[in-house]
């Protein structure tokens, strides 16, 4: 098999798995806090400058044709829409993935997946699903409070540098930013968290070559997971927008 088909037949697997019964809570919680303890301050590092030097551009160009009380609505739909679910999910893909990567991979060598297939217990169930189910949940958990601090990293910079009026930030935030850009950005996080996981756990539980292989494993899960990613996000704001959005 290729391992594109392999891939895809591992996502078919694990998201059947997660349906199935009984459900490793246990590994759950336990990955969700693993992955959100090493992605919560990145993604906070991240989101300031990306959302300042974007807002920058918005002002300068607002300032041109002397609107710069718009600012909150540029703030808005770079913040929810786009940089929100990009920024929490580079995170997740950064820290998150290749640590599940090296984890599997290094049970991999170990053989430790061989023994659990010996023992009746499928790997699916007890170790990819519980991993899928956690990325998606740190990643809008993620989403989150980047938007919030992009928010007010945006408007701390539009209103004390930026000359922009304060209430008219807030009251703007809206304006080209509705329930449809949110729910959308939502449902993009999410798949983009599924989309790292299964990445992840792919290579990792593919990985040969001993120590090497893993650690060639971990540098392509970041390369592979980031070209899924603009793929998936390219695919829904295109769709989003073609409907009216």
């Amino acid at each position: 098999m290729t391992p594109l088909g392999g891939f895809f037949a591992m996502a078919g697997d694990s998201l059947r798995a997660i349906f199935r019964r009984p459900f490793a809570v246990g590994e759950f919680l336990e990955q969700t806090w693993f992955i959100a303890s090493v992605s919560f301050l990145p993604a906070i590092f991240v989101t300031i400058p990306f959302t300042v030097v974007v807002q920058f551009f918005i002002n300068q160009l607002l300032m041109e044709i002397g609107a710069t009380d718009l600012s909150g609505a540029g703030a808005g739909l770079v913040v929810i829409q786009e940089l929100g679910p990009f920024c929490s999910v580079l995170v997740v893909a950064g820290a998150g993935a290749t640590a599940v990567c090296a984890d599997l991979g290094a049970r991999k060598i170990r053989e430790e997946l061989d023994a659990m297939e010996v023992l009746g217990l499928d790997p699916m169930q007890r170790l990819v699903a519980p991993r899928i189910l956690a990325f998606v949940v740190v990643s809008v958990g993620l989403y989150g409070i980047v938007c919030v601090v992009g928010l007010i990293g945006t408007y701390i910079f539009a209103v004390t540098l930026g000359g922009a009026s304060p209430g008219l930030f807030v009251s703007n935030l809206t304006l080209v930013t509705g329930t449809g850009a949110f729910i959308t950005a939502l449902i993009k996080t999410a798949l983009f968290g599924v989309a790292a996981a299964l990445v992840a756990c792919y290579l990792g539980m593919n990985a040969k070559g001993g120590p090497k292989g893993v650690g060639e494993a971990v540098n392509q899960t970041v390369v592979l997971t980031l070209m899924v990613l603009l793929v998936i996000n390219s695919t829904i704001t295109t769709v989003y927008l073609q409907l009216g959005g």
